[in-house]
């Protein structure tokens, strides 16, 4: 997949005022419409010019792209980072595949724009359109994504997450609002599930009451563990002679205490040791499976080559017998 300079396709700065945005638009617009342009590519173009306008427009979508940072390159090859979208906190479309900033553009979607804003339908107005004097509407509800330590879970956690709200400022330059809120993090919690902040979202109108606020959890990456909903997996480091003679080990815990676990003799490597009920809790709680890796020292000095010989000797052993026709 390629990267798509959005600034450069309408040919704008990275710091251009939505008016600016809007301008450069309809004179590309005009001068790539197929109506008018019989050029070959004129199509493509003015859908490409299309789809920047989309994201530029909207000052959460622009404000969402610019997490990219200005390094990308037209037509580089893409893949967005890892978490590239938590914290920012979007106001709810109906029509959004994530959050408040999916699919909010009605062309065709490029590869690009999918794997950044997904799939939905054009965005409809807001409420404004609607306002009446003495007119009531709950406010929009808000959705951002957080990332929590797995421990959090398995033990539940009061935590202070900071939040940042697209916006423009009179001239019509995007920038972000942050606001720091205390958030209680439920025992048992699993990455993809929501927590609703109620009163949290956008303000009402009237006497309608502030929207809510949904956080999407995932987990921060762990050096040690994988998560699969509510399992967690440990990959287990052993020397040869522990996984053949068998050996007791010591294991760290998302939660933060230790198990003694037991390593039978002639274990495989690869093999899931499955500890019951010891993943993340719930009424039915996960399991926590450890997976024995079994790492072979080098053999760097004499003594040590000798000892591998010493191996070879004692060992009637042919790994590759099943290969033979």
């Amino acid at each position: 997949m390629k990267f798509r300079d959005y600034y450069e396709t309408l040919g704008v700065a990275r710091g251009a005022t939505e008016a600016e945005i809007k301008t450069a638009y309809r004179k590309l617009a005009r001068k790539y419409h197929p109506d008018v342009n019989k050029e070959k590519d004129a199509e493509d173009r003015f859908k490409e010019i299309g789809e920047a306008y989309s994201v530029l427009k909207d000052t959460e979508k622009r404000a969402a792209y610019d997490q990219m940072g200005s390094n990308w390159k037209q037509g580089q090859d893409f893949s967005p980072p890892p978490n590239w979208n938590t914290g920012f906190e979007f106001a709810d479309d109906p029509n959004a595949s994530f959050g408040g900033y999916g699919g909010s553009y009605d062309g065709d979607q490029s590869e690009f724009f999918e794997s950044l804003f997904g799939r939905g339908r054009h965005r409809q107005g807001g409420r404004s359109s609607n306002a009446r004097q003495g007119m009531h509407f709950k406010g929009q509800d808000h959705h951002a994504k957080i990332l929590i330590d797995l421990a959090d879970a398995y033990n539940g956690a009061k935590r202070t997450i900071s939040l940042h709200m697209p916006t423009q400022d009179p001239e019509g330059h995007v920038m972000t609002q942050e606001r720091k809120l205390d958030v209680n993090i439920p025992k048992g919690i699993k990455a993809g599930q929501n927590l609703r902040l109620s009163g949290q979202g956008g303000p009402g109108m009237g006497d309608g009451g502030a929207g809510d606020l949904y956080l999407e959890i995932d987990f921060h990456p762990s050096p040690l563990y994988k998560v699969d909903g509510k399992d967690v997996y440990l990959d287990l480091p052993m020397a040869p002679w522990e996984a053949a003679l068998g050996t007791s080990v010591n294991i760290p815990t998302p939660a933060g205490s230790t198990l003694e676990l037991t390593i039978p003799p002639n274990t495989k490597s690869g093999r899931k040791m499955r500890l019951k009920g010891k993943g993340i809790p719930s009424k039915e709680p996960g399991d926590f499976y450890v997976v024995p890796n079994i790492v072979l020292p080098e053999a760097q000095s004499a003594a040590q080559k000798a000892a591998y010989q010493e191996l070879e000797k004692a060992f009637d052993f042919k790994p590759r017998s099943h290969l033979k026709g």
